[in-house]
């Protein structure tokens, strides 16, 4: 009876072990008990496969949840190490919520796996609205990449229901028109508070800074009526003169994906706006002028308000996804979007839900004083722009 008993339990086992899927295949174990890897390289690059990307997050898990995460640099270009055995390899731009792409892989010890340029593809997984400007075509670029992009009017910007089904609206220079739509700037006020707070995220050039704290078709004084970023945060005025204005990188995750950390702007138009007055705890400043440090672009995602709905965005209530914050050796944190089922597997190795910092609902806003002229001649702000859309 008990060499019968040992015998059922010996099946019983190899059943186990053959009802395991390829997917739950468990990484290789080498005798000091460390986990077999192998490498995966490869190129990131745009929907269209014309635009290499840098910058974007790379990654997979092993069995235990333990991350392996690399980023791509100023060409596109990423080695991956990653668990033996077949892995998801994940590649990301921002926190992942709009743009991603996931890849099945079989990494082999010792080996390195190249993935070819139609695997490692960016996707587009947002949807992208925006309004039509008279000095300024951000729309352009982000077709250039080959991702896709819906014209709204700032009747639509009033009309919730109507910019609800969007995770990204861009407002290009000189498309507020305030004095023929005076009544409508209430309504989008209020409507554009709203698509933040709940996880939307916003761009704005220029002239349009006045969509975010308020004025008419531009901003000539601070503490203006209208606006929904509180003007304690926020102030900005038409008094930019033309000419090239030398420039410097400030962050050093926008430098690395760019490949250079200094660049001159060129301001061709009579008046631009400058950034007098911004909250330091509230924004980040991501390019400045070098030699007077006046913030030319800065982004935050610390928008709150009181009385604000939740209201679904976009693509949020049809998500598997969902943003954490993981801290990688050397306490460097990353915001990253993983299955949802991976989630209660991470916070248990430290992880938290949301992103690393600015408030959990928050989406982005992303202002820059220059922007994609209507005739297209920007130079190098046209890289920065490619990653102002990719990591909205």
């Amino acid at each position: 009876m008990k060499n019968f008993n040992l015998f059922f339990i010996f099946i019983l086992l190899l059943s186990i072990g053959s009802c395991r899927s390829d997917s739950e295949t468990p990484a290789e174990i080498t005798v000091d008990n460390t986990i077999k890897t192998g490498k995966v390289s490869g190129r990131v690059m745009s929907q269209n496969g014309t635009k290499s990307i840098g910058g974007a997050s790379v990654f997979t898990f092993d069995e235990k949840y333990k991350i392996y995460y690399t980023t791509s640099d100023a060409d596109g270009n990423f080695t991956l190490e990653a668990p033996v055995g077949n892995q998801t390899i994940h590649i990301q731009t921002g926190n992942g919520s709009n743009f991603r792409t996931e890849i099945s892989a079989t990494v082999k010890d010792n080996e390195t796996l190249n993935l070819n340029a139609s695997q490692t593809k960016l996707n587009q997984v947002a949807k992208i609205a925006y309004v039509k400007g008279n000095y300024d075509k951000i729309e352009d670029i982000i077709q250039n990449l080959g991702y896709n992009a819906t014209e709204i009017t700032n009747a639509d910007l009033a009309n919730i229901t109507a910019i609800v089904q969007y995770d990204i609206i861009f407002l290009n220079c000189g498309s507020r028109n305030y004095n023929s739509n005076q009544s409508l700037y209430p309504a989008i006020d209020a409507n554009l508070a709203v698509f933040v707070a709940n996880g939307g995220s916003i761009y704005a050039s220029d002239w349009d800074v006045a969509y975010l704290v308020g004025g008419t078709d531009n901003t000539t004084s601070c503490s203006l009526p209208g606006g929904f970023v509180p003007d304690t945060k926020l102030c900005s005025t038409n008094t930019g003169s033309s000419g090239i204005i030398p420039a410097t990188v400030s962050s050093a995750g926008l430098s690395t994906a760019l490949g250079f950390n200094t660049l001159n702007i060129d301001f061709d138009l009579g008046s631009w706006q400058k950034i007098t007055n911004y909250d330091p705890t509230y924004w980040d400043v991501l390019v400045k002028e070098t030699s007077s440090n006046n913030a030319l672009m800065i982004r935050t995602n610390h928008f709150t308000a009181t009385g604000i709905p939740a209201t679904p965005i976009g693509n949020a209530p049809n998500t598997t996804f969902t943003t954490v914050c993981i801290t990688l050796p050397g306490n460097i944190q990353i915001s990253l979007s993983v299955p949802t089922a991976a989630v209660p597997y991470l916070v248990a190795l430290g992880a938290t839900v949301g992103p690393c910092s600015g408030s959990t609902n928050s989406g982005y806003i992303y202002y820059t004083s220059f922007h994609n002229h209507a005739t297209g001649n920007i130079g190098n702000a046209g890289v920065i722009l490619q990653y102002v859309i990719l990591n909205l």
